[in-house]
This record gives structure tokens, C-alpha cells and sequence, in this order.
């Protein structure tokens, strides 16, 4: 029987005509929710961070941890997993997931105008228009940022990703089901060998890209009859090692009978490729924070080019902004910042996050200064100009704090 994918946006009746269409066709509903659910029991990975990764924003740590990537690898290859069967009704994000080369699926796409959302919206959660209108504009910028994230598309209602758009200001209830179940009876829809085998390809993809995601690489792949391709995006200055590195993993994969790469369009931007290893005995996600831009972005290449993943912020507010959304392990807090002081950011990470390490490092200290950072948490207080090698002890003594923090809640 044909797949159905069913994209929509916030408060347009999407919902009402998916169980309607599930109530006639026994079909099997798989939502985000069942997939995320999914690809976390079977990769043992917590659903908070596949969410994330589907719509919140790119973490400031992602260019070293690949978090999202390893993520999105886990939900493709849950959705390849239960394209394994049939009468599927996928609803939601994850339907994008599903290429458009397997020709027994029939993709949805469901949208309605503002009034007739927010109208909805207002009946449904008991809320005023203004505060409808704000919450449907927040679901379209979480959606969007989703669209992108899974399948790169900028615009997720451009006509051309769907075989049909309902407008459901426009339609009746059980004229839309009845144009989705009509359509499922048409022949080109109909399962056939060749479409059976783009599934495979869809998973033998799915699980090459799993395994380079969880090896710290970051491609694109697509398959073809057992032959796998895995396109380079950014810029990497020994090309012919990494495609050397890609075949082997690639290879390695039960069922992938040949292994090509080749250089995509973002190969000849700016970014640089980086590989990430997972195995290092350094933290994960190192904060910089310094309004000495020269300094700090020195001392962040400096700690990069010792396998250490240091990002940027210039100020005290951006630091704690960038901690309520993406906690680091270990913060560098320098001590004297317009604004808000790193005193300030100081009392605040610890009251609220416990768990971040802060290693304060100042140009301006002072014994009080140092028995008053140490009472409100700090882990060490060093002074610029500061010896590399002492700071990276320190950042590797934090490490083992923040590793046995860990522990010590799994135990509990």
C-alpha cells in the first residue's frame, strides 16, 4: 500500500483529517513523537537532544560537537526502519525525511490562511487573537528552522516538495480526507520493484550516514543499487585523505557494494571541514567569554589547535543567554566586561546552573578578587597574560569534575 506524508503547519485542522484518513484506511499514524521516541530507545540517545536538533537553533558548540548531525542521522535512520513497512501515515517533520524517489509515497502538504489559523488557535487553547497570532508566528520560525534543519529547504511550502497542498480555509473537512483516500487509489502510487528498491537505497544511505555521523563526519549521502555517494560540502585541505577515510567507513557498511565521493557546491566556500572526535579527554563544549575580541579569538585558535571545541561570546549577557540555551561544560569567564561583569555572570551560572565549571581568567586581579570567586564557584582563577599550558590543566581538571558530576547523577 502507499506511504502517506502529511506536513502542515500550527492550527489548520491537520490533525482532525489525519485520524479521519487513518479511521478509513487502517493506516498507521507515526508522528515526530513516535519517531523521535523511536530513534532514541533504539540509539540510546535522550529525545531532548533529537528535538533540538529538529527545531530549536544551531548550537553555538554544533561546528565541534555535531550534535544536530548525529541527531538527524538517528531520525533518518528511524525513518528508514519503518519504511520497511506499510500503510504508514508519517505526520509531521519527519515526513520530509522521506525522499521524494520512492514513488509509492504520497506527499500532503496542508496550510490555511492567519485568520483562520489564529481563529483555531483561539478556540482551541482559550486565548486572546493577539496572543494567537504570537504563537503561530513562534510555530512557523520553529518550523522553518526545522524544515531546514532535516532537509535544507528554505521555504517549507514551496508547491514543488508536495504532490498536493489543501488549503483547509478553502475546503471542508471531509472533502479533504476524501482527496487524500482518492488519491491513494491512483496507479502510479502503486508499490512496485522499483520503488521497493529506492527504499533500500533510502536505507543503505541512511545507515552510511549514521556511521560517518557517529565517526565525527559531516556529508551528505545518497545511494543506488548497493553504490553509495557521499558529497563534501566545506572546504578540506587534504581532500584525497578524508575521501580515503569516507570509502573505508562507507565500505565497512553490510549491504554498500561501492563507495564514491565528490565535492559539492559549499566545497568551494568558506567553512572548513572538521572531523570530531568523540573519544577526546577534553570537554565538549569549552565558553570563551572576553570583550578583548583580539585575545579571546587568539586563545580560542590556540585551545582549537589542541583538540579543545572553544566558542566566543564577547560579553556577559550574550554568556548567559548563550547558558540558558546550550549549557557548556566549562566556562573562561574573564572578570571585567561592560555590562554585566563577569562577577555577576559568575553568581548567576552557578546559582542556576551548578554544573557549568568556571575558570576565571582577569587582567585585573587581586587576592579579594580570588577568595570572592572561589566562594561563589569558580573552579580556578588565573590571570592574563596566561601560560597555555595552565590553562589547559586547569580545563582538563574542570573535565574531570564535570565527568564525575555525571557519573554521580547516573548513580542517583
Amino acid at each position: 500500500m502507499p506511504v502517506v506524508n502529511v506536513f502542515c503547519c500550527s492550527y489548520c485542522g491537520a490533525e482532525e483529517v489525519v485520524r479521519s484518513v487513518i479511521e478509513k484506511t487502517g493506516y498507521t499514524r507515526l508522528d515526530d513523537a513516535a519517531v523521535v521516541a523511536a530513534a532514541s530507545k533504539r540509539f540510546n540517545i535522550e529525545d531532548s537532544k533529537i528535538w533540538k536538533a529538529i527545531r530549536g537553533k544551531t548550537s553555538l558548540f554544533n561546528k565541534f560537537t555535531h550534535e544536530r548531525e548525529r541527531s538527524l542521522a538517528c531520525l533518518r535512520q528511524a525513518v528508514a526502519d519503518s519504511l520497511k513497512g506499510d500503510d504508514l501515515v508519517f505526520f509531521g517533520l519527519c515526513s520530509l525525511m522521506v525522499p521524494r524517489t520512492i514513488s509509492h509515497v504520497l506527499n500532503v502538504c496542508m496550510i490555511a490562511d492567519a485568520e483562520y489559523r489564529s481563529n483555531l488557535a483561539c478556540r482551541m487553547e482559550k486565548i486572546s487573537i493577539k496572543d494567537a497570532l504570537k504563537k503561530i508566528h513562534k510555530d512557523d520560525e520553529s518550523l522553518v528552522l526545522g524544515v531546514e534543519h532535516i532537509s535544507g529547504q528554505k521555504d517549507p511550502w514551496a508547491a514543488g516538495l508536495y504532490d498536493i497542498v489543501i488549503p483547509m480555509n478553502k475546503i471542508a473537512h471531509d472533502d479533504a480526507v476524501r482527496l487524500i483516500c482518492d488519491n491513494l487509489k491512483i496507479s502510479v502510487l502503486t508499490v512496485s520493484e522499483d520503488s521497493l528498491k529506492a527504499v533500500a537505497d533510502f536505507a543503505l544511505a541512511s545507515e552510511v550516514s549514521l556511521k560517518l555521523a557517529m565517526e565525527g563526519h559531516d556529508v551528505s549521502v545518497s545511494a543506488r543499487d548497493g553504490i553509495v555517494v557521499m558529497e563534501i560540502n566545506k572546504h578540506v585541505m587534504m581532500l584525497a585523505s578524508l575521501e580515503e577515510e569516507l570509502k573505508r567507513l562507507a565500505l565497512a557498511v553490510p549491504g554498500v557494494q561501492g563507495a564514491e565521493t565528490k565535492v559539492g557546491p559549499g566545497y568551494y566556500q568558506t567553512d572548513v571541514y572538521r572531523k570530531f572526535d568523540f573519544d577526546l579527554p577534553q570537554p565538549s563544549k569549552v565558553l570563551l567569554v572576553d570583550d578583548e575580541r583580539d585575545f579571546v579569538e587568539a586563545l580560542s585558535e590556540r585551545l582549537q589547535m589542541r583538540d579543545y571545541s572553544a566558542a566566543v561570546v564577547y560579553g556577559g549577557e550574550e554568556a548567559l543567554s548563550i547558558v540558558e540555551e546550550d549549557e557548556p561544560e566549562v566556562m573562561v569567564l574573564d572578570l571585567k566586561m561592560p555590562g554585566i561583569d563577569g562577577l555577576e555572570v559568575l553568581r548567576r551560572v552557578k546559582e542556576k546552573h551548578p554544573n557549568v565549571e568556571v575558570i576565571v581568567l582577569t587582567g585585573h586581579g587581586s587576592e579579594d578578587a580570588a577568595k570572592l570567586c572561589a566562594e561563589l564557584g569558580a573552579c580556578a582563577y588565573l590571570e592574563k597574560p596566561v601560560d597555555i599550558e595552565k590553562l589547559t590543566e586547569a580545563l582538563q581538571k574542570a573535565h574531570r569534575k564535570v565527568r564525575q558530576s555525571k557519573a554521580n547523577a547516573k548513580v542517583d
